[in-house]
């Protein structure tokens, strides 16, 4: 899927369901009112959450309709998962094994004043927020969250599931492995890799490769600890599955 086809009026407009109700949905529900103001493009259902003290609760507009099971009870619905906090960062990847959705139906939001060439691809699920920017021949996964103010560069590979915190910055030809968390502010030098479901701490500049499951912090960047990712039933380190 290239960029051109997120752009805004690119489809009839079709429902949508977010699953989560915390501050990354609602972010997403003000980047589909912007896109909606350009081009009617979607048509908000409703937030999903497991927490039943938010069922009936509005939050920016939309009201919390039920659990996230209820995506079987709207089958034509596109599905956003907005989730994740540093402190766990693997909940889109728990929600989606949890749904078993077909890839299809998830909806892919880009913020109209995001600035994406035409070279780049995003994938299905993925949330792209204000003042993004992708240059060259990127290509951004699926369920990917991509907060305010990132740049990625010519050729970065984002996998599926990355988290990328407001202001990260990425140079040319980088690897994020699946499942990344990015905090706010990092800096990634051109042709590192980024190891599966490493967390990258807030400020820090990354000089070396960073494997799998690390969380890495300071400037520049160390070794600090283990990672501690709960993925559920499935390991993505043990074999990685798709999502379908």
């Amino acid at each position: 899927m290239t960029a051109h086809s997120l752009r805004p009026g690119s489809r009839t407009p079709r429902d949508l369901l977010v699953v989560g109700a915390g501050g990354f949905a609602r972010e997403t529900i003000e980047a589909v009112h912007a896109i909606n103001e350009q081009a009617p493009t979607w048509r908000l259902l409703g937030l999903l959450d497991d927490d039943p003290s938010r069922h009936g609760l509005r939050f920016a507009g939309v009201p919390v309709i039920g659990i996230p099971e209820l995506v079987h009870d709207h089958p034509d619905a596109a599905v956003v998962i907005c989730t994740g906090r540093p402190d766990d960062y693997a909940s889109r990847y728990r929600l989606a094994s949890r749904l078993a959705l077909p890839v299809e139906r998830y909806g892919t939001i880009v913020h109209p004043a995001a600035s994406l060439a035409g070279s780049c691809v995003v994938g299905a699920g993925s949330v792209l927020l204000a003042h993004v920017t992708a240059t060259s021949e990127v290509v951004i996964g699926r369920q990917v969250c991509v907060m305010p103010q990132v740049v990625l560069t010519h050729d970065d590979l984002v996998g599926d599931w990355v988290t990328l915190a407001s202001g990260v910055r990425v140079g040319g030809a980088a690897r994020i492995g699946s499942g990344a968390y990015l905090g706010s502010g990092a800096l990634i030098r051109e042709g590192l890799q980024i190891g599966a479901w490493s967390m990258i701490g807030m400020g820090s500049v990354v000089t070396r490769d960073v494997p799998d499951r690390r969380v890495w912090f300071g400037a520049p960047a160390r070794d600090v600890r283990a990672a501690v990712v709960h993925l559920g039933v499935v390991d993505v380190l043990a074999g990685e599955r798709v999502i379908r």
